[in-house]
């Protein structure tokens, strides 16, 4: 990763973490509730590499918007991340006690708080992309809404973990592995990056191209998280590794051979990026991030 990606990366983790702190329920401000609000700003401060709030970045100054607007859409899109991590971690699901190196949200609190805490940060995601400074147009800040609730639902991240947990090891073949895994992780991936169109009202084109290639980099980043499972330094993950093999759980890695997926990832890239040409020197930063989703090591 290049010392400018670097940069931006880390600049825009930080910017989101202030403005997440500052819309987050104060603790001290709760009464009974205070738990929860304490399980919420848990997982969601002063973790991850904002990876999500990055991509919207990157897209909204791609098509010449609003930087301080694409921060409020990322920390909307983080809570509904960290939701998903918690749930994902519950006994339930894949039953882990740690994520990025730290207890997981229902080993640090309980179960109950957990899924509580779950709830409630999908639900304060909508209410900032309500928020006027969002956006001041009303209506771009509904298709924003209406877009991440696509992303996150059925038809989106909570239908791929519904497909990961239903589906038996038989029925894994690679179509069925890449379609999951779409729907999964790319989903919010790609919506990150559509909402840098949406911000910035741009012409049909541009949505469109900007969609296209988050999906592309979205599968790249899940087989480079496959191959961290095989592969990886737990310590440097920050989670428990190779639980996908213990579980049987089919991964493009594990069907194609990891050499494959390499290519295959690696195919993925460069065609993601050549969707970015009609936006010129502007996209600089989704080229180097294309890179980074293949390359990163946690």
């Amino acid at each position: 990763m290049s010392t400018p990606l670097q940069a931006a990366i880390a600049s825009i983790a930080e910017e989101t973490d202030t403005l997440l702190a500052a819309l987050l329920p104060d603790p001290e401000l709760a009464g009974d509730e205070r738990c929860l609000v304490e399980a919420m700003r848990y997982a969601t401060l002063g973790a991850g590499k904002r990876f999500r709030p990055f991509l919207v970045v990157a897209a909204t100054l791609a098509c010449s918007g609003v930087r301080q607007r694409a921060l409020h859409v990322g920390a909307a899109i983080e809570c509904i991340h960290a939701y998903s991590l918690i749930h994902d971690d519950l006994p339930a699901m894949d039953d882990d006690d740690l994520r990025r190196g730290r207890p997981t949200v229902h080993k640090a609190f309980d179960e109950a708080t957990a899924i509580l805490a779950g709830d409630a940060l999908q639900a304060y995601a909508f209410q900032i992309l309500a928020m006027p400074e969002t956006h001041p147009d009303p209506e771009v800040r509904i298709r924003l809404s209406s877009g991440l609730a696509r992303a996150a639902g059925a038809l989106g991240m909570c239908g791929g973990q519904a497909l990961d947990i239903a589906a038996s090891q038989a029925e894994r073949d690679m179509g069925w592995i890449i379609r999951m895994q779409r729907l999964k992780t790319g989903a919010l991936i790609a919506f990150s990056c559509e909402a840098g169109a949406l911000l910035s009202e741009s012409v049909e084109h541009r949505r469109s191209a900007l969609l296209s290639y988050g999906l592309d980099i979205g599968m790249a980043f899940q087989i480079a998280d496959d191959l961290l499972d095989i592969e990886g330094n737990e310590e440097e993950v920050g989670k428990r590794l190779s639980k996908d093999t213990e579980q049987g759980k089919g991964t493009l890695p594990v069907v194609m051979g990891i050499e494959v997926a390499r290519e295959y990832a690696d195919m993925l890239v460069k065609q993601a990026v050549a969707k970015l040409d009609l936006f010129g020197p502007n996209a600089d930063l989704l080229r180097e991030a294309a890179l980074f989703s293949l390359q990163r090591r946690n």
